[in-house]
């Protein structure tokens, strides 16, 4: 690893601090403004009755919810620095205990997703881009719009409807096996892939035009080393850069896809807390995804000085260079 790549991973790093006190700040607050007393929730849900003044107390003492918030927040913070964050009140059960067992099943869903979008967006918007305003192009087009334009929701349960209630082909709820993943992961891909095709496809019309394509074309370079060695490989960038924030939408957002098709992630989790005001797993959740989100535009950050060397210069290197 150069000086240049050492000291450039160093500062993303660095920045990494700020933004996630940020995120911890943002997932203490919101699962502190949430409506509704979790301590007589607490005690309504193990007795069924309406609990006295006096007990609602004694409980939010032995939770630690009657100091001030500032002071709540340095000592929640502190647990999590240690890797304690906390207990559910519904179960008892460590938090991270809970959402590192659930995780798995969440970040095969994602990962199965991604993967898919990829294979349908790279190939298919390249495609578009290099056959432009063809038939190839025109549906390429049509199936990103409706891809954009459909909500998730609706794609599972026509899903549903079609391959499970119709064909009888696939099964619709768990996750026993393959079989229960096809429509999850068809429902959050096809979303996916229709942002990815719109951007490939848009990239790589912009590099079709640069000098260095047209450079290697003069020289008659064959049309596929143009197309893959010198177009896509630098269309390649932004592409990276959104599967990367899509990637971390995906992992925080698959809650919906693992309600409908009840796979036991950690979506359908934090969907259940949300339910029975569990703060701290609703806490905990928002921080875990939050930081999954920033480990993964670390990585997209480290990638791109690989992919694109001008990534690793310094900024006096870029005005000398600028300036040749």
């Amino acid at each position: 690893m150069s000086l240049h790549l050492a000291r450039f991973i160093s500062r993303r790093l660095l920045y990494l601090v700020p933004v996630w006190l940020g995120v911890s700040l943002l997932a203490f607050s919101l699962a502190n403004l949430a409506p509704g007393d979790p301590a007589e929730l607490m005690l309504v849900r193990q007795t069924g009755q309406s609990p006295s003044a006096e007990a609602v107390a004694q409980l939010r003492e032995e939770l630690g919810l009657n100091g001030p918030a500032p002071v709540r927040y340095v000592r929640w913070l502190a647990k999590v620095a240690a890797g304690d964050l906390g207990e559910s009140y519904r179960t008892g059960a460590p938090v991270l205990e809970l959402l590192v067992a659930r995780f798995p099943s969440t970040l095969e869903l994602a990962l199965s997703a991604m993967l898919l979008a990829i294979l349908i967006a790279l190939p298919l918007g390249a495609v578009a881009a290099i056959r432009q305003d063809s038939i190839t192009d025109h549906f390429a087009r049509l199936v990103a719009l409706i891809g954009a334009s459909v909500p998730g929701f609706v794609v599972g349960y026509l899903l549903i409807l079609l391959f499970a209630v119709t064909l009888r082909l696939l099964p619709v709820a768990g996750s026993d096996g393959w079989r229960y993943l096809v429509l999850p992961v068809l429902t959050l891909g096809i979303g996916e892939a229709a942002a990815l095709v719109r951007l490939t496809r848009a990239n790589m019309l912009e590099v079709l035009t640069e000098d260095y394509v047209r450079t290697a074309r003069g020289k008659g370079a064959p049309s596929h080393t143009v197309f893959v060695r010198h177009a896509l490989r630098n269309a390649l960038n932004p592409v990276i850069t959104l599967s990367a924030v899509r990637f971390g939408r995906l992992l925080g957002g698959a809650a919906i896809v693992e309600t409908i098709f009840a796979r036991p992630g950690v979506g359908k989790t934090v969907v259940d807390a949300i339910h029975d005001r569990d703060y701290p797993v609703i806490q905990g959740f928002i921080l875990f995804a939050g930081t999954v989100f920033l480990l993964a535009n670390l990585l997209v950050d480290v990638m791109y000085p690989l992919l694109d060397p001008r990534v690793r210069l310094s900024g006096a290197e870029r005005r000398y260079r600028a300036s040749l």
